[in-house]
């Protein structure tokens, strides 16, 4: 079974995290495992599924988002390594 892909939105302001959350949870098939607090107001919310869907669901997550707030970066990791699970719970 392929590995799954690990997709990041880090926003500013959590009600600008959520706005991205909903609408990457709808455009794809992908199921966020998590949001982490930065610090001074910065957070980023965590996303696994296929690597498609997940980059769709990134995209789309980022774009609903830029309408109400800041959005200052989203990445999406390909099958990440299995040592980056050991960096916190959402990852894994």
């Amino acid at each position: 079974m392929a590995k799954q892909a690990l997709g990041m939105i880090e926003t500013v302001g959590l009600v600008t995290l959520m706005e991205a959350a909903d609408a990457a949870l709808k455009a794809a098939d992908v199921t966020m495992s998590g949001w982490e607090k930065v610090g001074s107001g910065i957070v980023t919310g965590f996303f696994h599924g296929d690597v498609a869907a997940v980059k769709a669901a990134v995209e789309a997550g980022a774009e609903s988002a830029s309408q109400i707030g800041a959005v200052n970066s989203v990445q999406v990791i390909p099958r990440p390594h299995d040592d980056l699970g050991g960096l916190g719970t959402w990852i894994g």
